[in-house]
């Protein structure tokens, strides 16, 4: 059933998975960071959650074999494998126009909040507030004394993290068009979403 749905730079791409689909996020060219959403199918308000899913692992950066789990503690997404370096922010907030105006970056401009509210606007649900993403191939470091560095992402072309849904999802992805702290190495360059088929 394979079937390749293409995020272009800058921009956001949702599709529904079914319990029990495997869906890929792949780093077509390298380099880019992906802000991924998940939303239960029956309940938006239901959502991938990054604090409930470190609660439920006790780690701040999810590896193969890690359920990550909703904002009420259900199982959502697992994952199967991850061919990049393998670490994917759990951290920041989705870049948004406050947030670009705080660091003082020129706008408007696109960025990952208004898109997940588009992508979700067409599919009939208005959001409140935004739930912090999973940055995938983020590379946000912990130094020693608690401080944050970002550091461009270093996963290479066509790297992916392959997922197994536990529920019914929509997966909204972003290709983060962010120029705070150069996470995706200069210019954004598109990602893809795979949708695999049942596991």
């Amino acid at each position: 059933m394979n079937r390749l749905i293409p995020v272009p730079p800058g921009e956001a791409r949702g599709v529904t998975v079914e319990t029990g689909d495997i869906v890929r996020i792949v780093n077509t060219e390298g380099h880019q960071v992906v802000d991924t959403w998940a939303f239960c199918s029956a309940d938006p308000l239901e959502a991938l959650s990054m604090e409930h899913s470190r609660s439920a692992t006790y780690r701040i950066l999810f590896k193969p074999g890690d359920t990550l789990v909703s904002t009420r503690f259900r199982p959502m997404l697992t994952i199967l494998a991850d061919t990049s370096p393998g670490i994917h922010d759990t951290l920041h907030a989705a870049c948004s126009a406050e947030s670009n105006r705080f660091f003082g970056v020129e706008s408007p401009r696109p960025n990952c909040e208004d898109n997940l509210r588009s992508v979700m606007a067409e599919r009939g649900v208005c959001l409140g507030p935004i739930p912090c993403p999973w940055n995938l191939f983020e590379h946000a470091i912990v130094k020693p004394d608690g401080s944050l560095m970002d550091e461009p992402a270093s996963a290479a072309a066509d790297d992916y993290i392959e997922l197994h849904a536990e529920t019914d999802v929509v997966l909204v992805c972003s290709a983060c068009p962010s120029s705070v702290g150069d996470i995706s190495l200069g210019t954004p360059r598109g990602a893809a979403i795979e949708l695999i088929g049942r596991g």
